[in-house]
């Protein structure tokens, strides 16, 4: 009786092992497949911005006004589809590339100030929270590598 014993809970833990293997597998290339949730949090954007914005530019703008410039670039994202409307998880479609222009994407920026009320002393400071945004994006994992010069 012990032979048989030993037996079934040897075959017990592999029917078991073999299952957690399985389950194990088959999550990752689920998870694989699907693009992983960015989380992006207005108020730590415009810290992350504004400490990066050069001195000169950063005694033009106020942390409200900075807050007002990236709200209107996440505006633009969206218009472009490039922001989802609402967090779900998507499956990873990398076939369609997106390239973002900085120069447009300022110029929009600039328009979008005065209908904001945001008043831009210097053109190269929309630049600037432009740079530094896009470095935001990047440190929490929202954008993808730069396109190749064409």
């Amino acid at each position: 009786m012990n032979g048989t014993l030993a037996f079934f809970v040897i075959l017990s833990a592999i029917v078991v092992f073999a299952i957690a293997a399985g389950t194990i597998g088959r999550e990752a290339r689920r998870l694989d497949a699907v693009a992983p949730r960015v989380v992006y949090d207005i108020e730590e954007a415009t810290q992350f911005v504004a400490d990066r914005l050069p001195e000169d530019t950063q005694a033009r703008l106020t942390y409200d006004e900075v807050r007002e410039l990236l709200r209107a670039h996440l505006a633009w994202l969206n218009t472009h589809g490039l922001q989802p409307d609402k967090a779900e998880d998507q499956v990873q479609n990398i076939s369609d590339k997106v390239v973002m222009d900085d120069t447009t994407l300022a110029a929009y920026l600039l328009s979008e100030s005065a209908k904001r009320n945001v008043q831009v002393l210097d053109d190269v400071d929309v630049v600037h929270v432009v740079t530094a945004h896009l470095q935001y994006f990047a440190a929490i994992g929202a954008v993808g590598p730069q396109a190749a010069d064409a």
